[in-house]
């Protein structure tokens, strides 16, 4: 049985959101506060944790640092709804910590693919055959989502973890914004601010490299892309 939890303080969104994720084999709790979802969190440990940017108690930011904070729940897949569907937005979701984010008014069925995107992903995490990707000294551990570099361990968020493994899994390949906005976070084409990206290749490069306007691993190809070298 999959478990989702959903915490929104608007409870005909929540019922919505409810209602389209509903399946056989899915069970959805919800609650509507930020407190009792981390308490839900803890306890239930779910499949996929649906958060609203607004809650009474504590922000749906605030929420999500926490739960990348405790070790029981750092690599749940989080989906945000964000209040609007601007680029800060969603930074500031994927700042602090989300796997994906979605603005307001909600597409229903948008929010049924990307639910089954973060549900298949999560799933799959551990069923790789190798449980480490190694580039030059740069190696990634597929189950504890460290990243090591020259004996030095950084810890990634799940956001950090899947732009690094893509990378990792294509060496010498130049990606471009656009295609990781498709193929990392599953944007439809057209959608999406690589604005987005710019923030999350700066954030992993000020964990895995020793400075970040000369990295060694994450580097940029100017007006094409990026790409990870050893």
């Amino acid at each position: 049985m999959i478990h989702i939890l959903i915490a929104g303080a608007n409870t005909r969104d929540v019922q919505a959101v409810e209602n389209a994720l509903k399946a056989p084999d899915r069970q959805c709790v919800s609650c509507g506060t930020g407190l009792k979802a981390l308490e839900l969190a803890v306890l239930e440990q779910p499949d996929l944790v649906i958060l609203d940017m607004e809650l009474p108690d504590l922000s749906g930011l605030e929420l999500c640092t926490r739960l990348r904070k405790q070790a029981s729940t750092s690599q749940l897949a989080i989906l945000f709804v964000c209040a609007t569907d601007t680029v800060e937005d969603r930074i500031a979701a994927l700042q602090a910590g989300a796997n994906d984010c979605l603005g307001k008014p909600l597409a229903l069925k948008e929010l049924q693919l990307r639910a089954a995107v973060l549900l298949q992903r999560s799933s799959g995490r551990n069923n790789f055959k190798s449980t480490e990707l190694a580039v030059g000294n740069l190696r990634l551990n597929l189950k504890t989502f460290m990243a090591v570099v020259d004996g030095h361990e950084a810890q990634l968020t799940p956001v950090e973890y899947d732009l690094l493994r893509y990378l990792m899994l294509r060496p010498g390949e130049v990606i471009s914004a656009e295609r990781l906005l498709q193929e990392v976070w599953r944007y439809y084409p057209g959608t999406g601010d690589t604005a987005v990206v710019r923030m999350q290749v700066m954030n992993l490069r000020d964990k895995i490299e020793s400075d970040r306007s000369r990295p060694r691993y994450v580097r940029t190809v100017y007006r094409h892309g990026y790409m990870v070298t050893a």
